[in-house]
């Protein structure tokens, strides 16, 4: 049989020879006892050992006092130190006064951003998210799980909203907003979506920032993680959310965050948050309440390393040279194991730290079960839809920065025969 044989076409006993052929090749899998982790999109160790340099970048002698006086060992600096912002709105291409310097964690941000809307409301709001009898948020998906568990820990309802090619499925977004003054914002992974690797065009961009809500309070949560992420010289271009905002006539529609997590250090990195300067001005006031200021000292740090983003770029293109070719490995694989048999759909991204990869419907379970029996762990099917309900039952996420090249291959020759066996299965059952 032609390895890319489209399996909808096997006749009975055609289907019942491949199932016993591939029961066979996964019972020797199991018998290896394998205990590979494909799970989450951590870095690998080449990539940590980047940023090593990093640690001992500030020497005794030298100063410890920014640009405008201020001594990082001492208190103060709440929203974050001249550097720090200089850098990041560089990076995000906002304005310095548009940028409030963090901890090491994104998600840290978004989490206080969203405990901060319930107790107290948004610049603009009338009273706080809370003391609403709903609140609801517009999820892409497939998305980000943690930024599902943040709903989920606060109760704010979600709703799914699929993800297409060149982002949200906006004609829903669009409608949902209009008529629904509960729904407060929408969760957005613009650049390199986790997982599916998409950025969100320049249409979809501007309908987001120019869209009329219901709610006059309404939040676009932009977790622009993967902004400097690229895994080739042909990056995707993405059009600036506060700049079209501003343009809209919505200029405090933006929250935008992002981190030197997978940059850097991912436990010692540098998070920011973008928005107008009143949306800004409310929320140093609220934060100078729970802190009197971050690490200082790993802004500095992380300034004095990265410099400028000339600078980050050339960093990047090392962990480019570390993990593309791991992507390429998977593309490959699925290309030869799965490409023409009609079971799977996967995109190929340009940056990031996923892969998505689309079964039949009704099989991811199944395939993410049996990889666990054969000794790799998958992201759990469901995991990037809210509540974890996944309703065709058909997406994984992929992670494959993590793993060495040789465990990498392995895992992904085994993600494929399960997806295989699952397939043929389902396939034959419903004759």
């Amino acid at each position: 049989m032609d390895r890319h044989t489209d399996y909808q076409r096997l006749d009975e006993n055609q289907l019942n020879n491949q199932v016993l052929q591939l029961e066979e090749r996964y019972g020797a899998y199991k018998n290896r006892k394998l205990k590979l982790d494909m799970s989450r999109g951590k870095p690998c160790s080449e990539q940590l050992e980047l940023s090593v340099g990093m640690l001992d970048i500030l020497r005794s002698d030298d100063t410890l006092k920014t640009v405008d006086g201020s001594d990082c060992l001492n208190y103060g600096g709440v929203d974050g130190i001249p550097e720090a912002k200089e850098l990041f709105a560089q990076m995000l291409e906002v304005g310095t006064s548009e940028v409030i310097i963090g901890g090491n964690s994104s998600l840290n941000m978004m989490h206080d951003a969203i405990s901060r809307a319930m107790l107290h409301g948004v610049y603009g709001s009338e009273s706080p998210w809370g003391k609403q009898q709903t609140v609801k948020f517009l999820c892409p998906s497939p998305g980000y799980d943690r930024h599902f568990a943040i709903c989920e820990l606060f109760n704010i309802e979600m709703i799914v909203v699929d993800l297409l090619k060149d982002g949200p499925e906006m004609d829903a977004v669009e409608q949902l907003v209009r008529e629904d003054d509960s729904i407060k914002g929408i969760w957005c992974v613009p650049k390199y979506s986790n997982p599916d690797g998409i950025t969100y065009s320049d249409e979809t961009v501007d309908r987001l920032a120019r869209m009329t809500t219901k709610a006059k309070d309404f939040r676009i949560f932009w977790d622009d993680a993967y902004t400097v992420h690229h895994l080739t010289s042909r990056p995707d271009p993405l059009k600036n959310m506060l700049a079209a905002c501003k343009s809209a006539g919505n200029p405090h529609r933006a929250f935008m965050f992002s981190s030197t997590s997978k940059i850097t250090l991912p436990g010692s990195g540098v998070a920011v948050l973008a928005a107008s300067e009143e949306n800004l001005n409310v929320i140093r006031k609220q934060i100078s309440v729970q802190t009197i200021g971050p690490d200082k000292i790993n802004q500095l740090r992380h300034v004095r390393f990265l410099s400028n983003m000339e600078q980050i770029s050339e960093h990047m293109n090392k962990h480019a040279a570390i993990i593309n070719p791991k992507f390429e490995l998977v593309l490959n694989k699925l290309e030869a194991e799965l490409g023409g048999k009609n079971i799977a759909s996967w995109n190929k991204p340009n940056g990031g730290y996923f892969i998505s990869l689309n079964t039949l419907d009704g099989c991811a379970q199944e395939v993410v079960r049996l990889a666990a029996q054969a000794g790799v762990t998958l992201t759990p099917a469901g995991a990037t839809f809210p509540y974890g309900k996944d309703h065709r039952d058909r997406n994984i996420r992929i992670a494959p920065t993590f793993p060495a090249l040789n465990e990498l291959e392995t895992a992904i020759d085994v993600l494929c025969l399960c997806v295989q066996l699952a397939s043929v299965k389902k396939i034959r059952a419903e004759r």
